[in-house]
């Protein structure tokens, strides 16, 4: 139809402050299948964010924030393989966190069925258990996983910050749509990974 759509202005935060003791890193989906060559549905721009997620988990370690990952999980027979095809089978390369970004003793792993994190698994009692009230959320695909997560997050009244260098989608509508619903309609606050300050 080739219409144009003009982006609403989405709000950027120089610096975000968070209180270390009550924060955590969500990693979502950084998987082979996602990330890297000959992975499944791989994103075009997912291998580019791993220099700023590490330096994100990089900045969190050093403040003693706790660190999760989201692990996109399927096996023989789910549905959502009529959606997308086969990818992130249990136990192959594909499933695996990508080597760069591996989990370190006391990080947690949440494998997941579906594309929020909080859907059928246990996120949402182990951060409570741990007290925290703040995420900081990143990793792949921005307008699906991400946003699912994001979204269910703030649900939840979680405060949500997504540093925008450490997202990546498949198109770069995707990314922009990504963006605008945290901000507009989840109150995320979107930062850069320079700009978030564990405190």
């Amino acid at each position: 139809m080739g219409r144009t759509v003009e982006v609403p202005e989405i709000e950027m935060q120089d610096t975000v402050r968070l209180p270390a003791r009550e924060t955590a890193v969500i990693v979502v989906d950084m998987q082979n299948d996602f990330v890297k060559e000959g992975g499944k549905l791989v994103v075009p721009d997912a291998a580019s964010t791993l220099p700023a997620i590490q330096a994100l988990l990089e900045k969190a370690r050093k403040a003693d924030v706790v660190v999760f990952y989201t692990q996109d999980t399927h096996h023989q027979g789910d549905p959502e393989w009529t959606i997308w095809g086969e990818h992130c089978r249990a136990g192959t390369w594909g499933h695996a966190i990508v080597e760069e970004l591996s989990p370190r003793p006391g990080d947690r792993i949440i494998q997941k069925e579906r594309y929020d994190g909080f859907y059928g698994t246990s996120l949402d009692h182990d951060l409570r258990v741990l007290g925290i009230r703040h995420l900081v959320i990143v990793g792949t695909v921005a307008n699906i996983c991400v946003l699912h997560t994001a979204g269910s997050a703030a649900l939840r009244y979680y405060d949500v910050v997504v540093p925008v260098d450490g997202i990546s989608a498949l198109t770069p509508f995707d990314m922009e749509a990504a963006k605008r619903q945290i901000h507009f309609l989840y109150r995320g606050k979107l930062t850069t990974v320079e700009g978030v300050i564990f405190q």
